[in-house]
């Protein structure tokens, strides 16, 4: 496995995941995140920083020719490698279809699912996750031994 951590969530939430993603890797875990990764080709931009996530979500969210496009390709087969490759998940909530349907792969795979926040309904598949911690603080000293 090349990391410890895949961390997982919305880009509209961004914000909020990079501070899960500056403690894990201040505690010396190695964590795969959507948001290291910068796109621009075939209609797409993803910026690392963006000016406005809402707006270049939208954009995404509207290409035409999504199931032929090589960038959306190339993102679907770096976040499925991420996934593959790490020993745990983490969703961080609130978070869209796409950080679900990775959970579900996450599962499938056998790996340790945890959650961090406050899920904003109650799901039967929710039952997915060992455990779910109410915000970093309680997820780095229960799993990593940190205070953040």
């Amino acid at each position: 496995m090349t990391y410890d951590y895949f961390l997982a969530g919305r880009w509209r939430n961004h914000e909020n995941i990079r501070p899960i993603l500056d403690a894990l890797r201040a505690a010396d875990q190695k964590v795969y995140c959507f948001i290291d990764n910068a796109y621009d080709g075939d209609d797409i931009k993803i910026d690392i920083v963006p000016d406005d996530a809402d707006t270049m979500m939208k954009g995404l969210e509207t290409v035409k020719d999504w199931q032929t496009n090589p960038t959306f390709r190339q993102i679907f087969e770096n976040d499925m490698n991420g996934v593959k490759e790490s020993k745990n998940f983490i969703l961080t909530f609130p978070a869209g279809l796409s950080a679900h349907m990775e959970l579900g792969v996450a599962y499938g795979l056998g790996r340790k699912c945890y959650g961090i926040g406050v899920p904003e309904k109650h799901e039967t598949l929710y039952l997915m996750f060992d455990e779910i911690y109410p915000d970093v603080e309680s997820f780095l000293s229960a799993k990593v031994g940190v205070k953040a």
